[in-house]
């Protein structure tokens, strides 16, 4: 046995079982980059689809906000339902750029895995509070990979974002002396850009993190050698179960062949190793059908069956051997061997009808048994 083998180090591809048992669990690829980016990106390209009403939404709510009707001041228990009418209309505002941040927080999850809803992801884990479990997590290989992407998560979003601050620190700076509409517009421009940059390089770590969670799912599911032959035989069923129900219909497919023994017409021997018993019926069938055939044991046990239910056996070894090679249980003989079984069978016919006399002559069988003029 191998060195891998008695580690049980898990080189085998996850099976299709394996993997649809993950799934069940709950066991799915995430990429936590793709779904935020994908979130970030719809909300930034939802700004700039409906930033018109958006703004109108919000010059309004803001209007209604600080300025508040003089006669709160005098009420103040009405403060309590001011506030909740300026949520309502905030919500109101923003309700656009709100759906759609909802609807693709599904994105990521659909495009790695599917959307799956698992009871057995909600049951607590005891295994996590194992210290040893933790210290896996705080210095494993998992831990490494987080931290790297960490340090790249801040190298991407930062020079996308540094690189938008650096070519615009003069507008910045010429705001200040713009009115405030103008001061405004410009200002929400810069912001796009900015939004823009970073939801860009979010997309970028999401392109190298997606493949990378995907691998390392399948990587995790990886299985042992045994676990490999232990699902299979759980699968298929072990050898020992397998060999039995194959030793039983073979023993049922004997039994229905001996029983049709008795109606046979003749059996062909070799004498002693091959039997095949063959049935004719003029009219019904278009050529003679093998109902029963074997060697050895089998051989013999047909030619005993044949012996106590007067079928006649007929001594033509080529022939014997043609048919068992050749022939199938229940289908029609071949077509070559047509000739040398209607031979036979005469000779079987001429048996039935003698009364006295002399006795017919055994035919004598001619026939190549390989078919090919030589052996195989």
């Amino acid at each position: 046995m191998s060195e891998n083998e008695q580690a049980g180090e898990k080189t085998e591809q996850p099976t299709e079982k394996r993997l649809r048992d993950a799934r069940e669990q709950g066991n799915i690829p995430r990429s936590r980059e793709l779904a935020t980016a994908a979130v970030f990106g719809a909300g930034v390209l939802a700004l700039m689809a409906f930033s018109g009403g958006i703004s109108s939404s919000a010059q309004t709510w803001m209007t209604l906000a600080l300025s508040p009707e003089p006669g709160l001041r005098m009420h103040p228990q009405a403060l309590f339902g001011h506030f909740g009418h300026l949520l309502l209309q905030l919500l109101v505002a923003m309700w656009p750029l709100v759906l759609i941040c909802l609807l693709a927080s599904f994105v990521g999850p659909v495009l790695m895995g599917g959307l799956r809803w698992s009871n057995k992801s909600l049951m607590p884990d005891f295994k996590r509070l194992s210290p040893l479990a933790g210290m896996k997590r705080l210095y494993g290989p998992e831990a490494i990979a987080e931290f790297t992407k960490s340090l790249l998560r801040i190298a991407f979003v930062g020079t996308a974002a540094g690189l938008v601050v650096w070519h615009g620190v003069r507008s910045l700076r010429d705001l200040l002396n713009q009115p405030l509409e103008t001061a405004m517009v410009h200002g929400l421009g810069f912001t796009l850009k900015l939004m823009l940059a970073t939801g860009g390089a979010m997309m970028l770590l999401a392109a190298f993190d997606a493949p990378y969670q995907r691998w390392n799912w399948m990587r995790k599911l990886k299985m042992t050698r045994e676990e490999l032959r232990r699902e299979m035989k759980e699968s298929e069923g072990s050898p020992e179960v397998k060999g039995r129900i194959r030793q039983l219909q073979q023993q049922l497919s004997n039994r229905r062949m001996m029983e049709a023994v008795p109606t046979a017409d003749v059996v062909v021997v070799n004498p002693t190793h091959y039997a095949v018993a063959l049935k004719y019926e003029g009219g019904k069938m278009g050529a003679p059908t093998v109902v029963a055939l074997g060697v050895d044991e089998t051989a013999l046990r047909i030619r005993d069956v044949a012996d106590g239910n007067k079928v006649a056996i007929v001594a033509a070894p080529p022939l014997a051997r043609a048919l068992y090679r050749e022939g199938q249980l229940g289908k029609e003989i071949p077509v070559r061997l047509y000739s040398a079984v209607a031979q036979v069978l005469s000779y079987v016919y001429q048996l039935r009808t003698w009364r006295g006399g002399p006795m017919p002559a055994a035919p004598s069988i001619d026939v190549d048994e390989f078919g090919k003029g030589g052996r195989p």
